[in-house]
């Protein structure tokens, strides 16, 4: 019995995306969808302690999740009398084989992420409909009450259907921007999840970071061919690695160069450095790489170093001078100046760093790298007050913990 229920949960894992992305193109509405799924969902923890688990769970599910639709457009028809969803209900056509809908799953996902909604209700509405997780594990995830993400998702769900956003996969036109802002929505989460932002939650959310990459990995598949997917697969793997280093038996983050890199995951840094070599080799034929692609460059610079001391920091350099023409922000800049810290002395990125302040001022990572800088520098009264600027920002509790730690050991 208990394996059944396990088979439950791992095919949910699997096939949530799916049963919602057939049931969202078969019925046009993800309140129907959505719906019909849970109860099918629900129906195989019932059925399937006793009965087995049927051959083909993922077919079993899009039937049983079809019928369920069926009989409540059949309910509504009869009350409010709705004339298109009634002709739906009578269509006999069987639906179409499980293996064809890897485009409505694609579909599913745009449709989430469509620019028109919010960028909160994007994340929101992502997780639900493509991640399947419930609407409390998606609020806790994010800090805000439950009745909070449930009105977001409702009101995502009611703009598509007052908006008329069409269940579809955009033109050629719209699709590098489309694919640029659903890879945005993916590392929200990953990032998220990381290094999670509120003090009253575990500092590293494993179940967030390993859902952005199965949804990303989803999208490597759909789209084989895009550059970008990959570098943010890349980028994924590459930083998950690190994770079991990254927060110490006692709940405080661990540095990069303090870490373990004995227990750094290398299965996962092997599949991040393969894509990054592929994306080298499109790079040389005369691809572009973006953001994400540099960004994992740089990430296999880092995990390619046996030690901090083997770092290559050169090429890190050069990478964010690379990075820095693709996205000129603060925050790129910031970290940038970490790598020139190492190159030319941290006096020199001080310089650099303190130049960023008029934009940065209210950014932790600001002022712990300048808390930093200064430290190296000898300057210990400034570099405790810049630690207590940052420790009062920091949400992350494993952060804040290190930062409070590396102003104590200041004389």
């Amino acid at each position: 019995m208990s394996s059944a229920r396990e088979a439950v949960a791992r095919v949910h894992r699997e096939e949530w995306a799916r049963v919602v992305a057939a049931l969202t193109r078969r019925f046009g509405d993800l309140d129907i969808a959505e719906e019909a799924a849970a109860e099918a969902f629900a129906t195989a923890v019932e059925r399937w302690p006793a009965d087995g688990v049927p051959p083909n769970p993922g077919a079993w599910l899009t039937t049983t999740a079809h019928r369920r639709a069926i009989d409540r457009i059949r309910r509504e028809h009869k009350r409010d009398d709705k004339h298109r969803e009634a002709l739906m209900a009578h269509d006999d056509d069987p639906p179409e084989p499980l293996g064809a809908i890897d485009d409505d799953r694609l579909r599913l996902i745009f449709t989430c992420c469509h620019p028109a909604l919010a960028v909160e209700a994007r994340v929101a509405l992502t997780l639900r409909m493509v991640g399947g997780l419930t609407t409390p594990e998606i609020a806790r995830a994010f800090l805000v009450a439950e009745s909070t993400m449930g009105q977001r998702i409702t009101r995502a769900k009611a703009k598509i259907k007052a908006a008329r956003i069409p269940y579809r996969m955009p033109s050629a036109e719209d699709l590098p921007a489309r694919v640029t802002g659903v890879l945005a929505v993916l590392f929200l989460v990953f990032n998220e999840g990381y290094l999670a932002t509120g003090p009253d939650t575990d500092p590293v959310r494993h179940d967030l970071t390993a859902e952005a990459i199965r949804l990303t990995r989803l999208i490597r598949v759909l789209l084989p061919e895009d550059g970008e997917v990959a570098g943010l697969l890349a980028l994924m793997l590459l930083t998950e690695a690190r994770r079991v280093a990254r927060v110490s038996a006692g709940g405080e983050l661990v540095a990069l160069d303090e870490q373990d890199r004995g227990s750094w995951d290398t299965a996962l840094i092997a599949e991040g450095h393969h894509l990054v070599r592929e994306r080298l080799v499109a790079a040389a034929a005369g691809a572009t790489p973006g953001r994400y692609q540099v960004l994992a460059a740089i990430n296999a610079v880092h995990t390619s170093a046996r030690d901090i001391r083997d770092t290559d920091w050169s090429q890190v350099l050069a990478l964010y001078d690379r990075l820095v023409r693709l996205d000129p922000s603060p925050i790129v800049a910031l970290n940038r100046a970490v790598a020139v810290a190492e190159l030319d002395g941290p006096e020199v990125a001080l310089a650099a760093v303190d130049r960023l302040e008029p934009r940065l001022a209210d950014y932790h990572a600001f002022h712990a790298t300048r808390a930093d800088l200064l430290r190296r520098t000898g300057r210990g009264g400034e570099a405790r007050a810049a630690y207590d600027r940052a420790v009062e920002l920091a949400g992350n509790t494993a952060e804040t913990a290190y930062l409070i730690r590396r102003r104590d050991q200041l004389r």
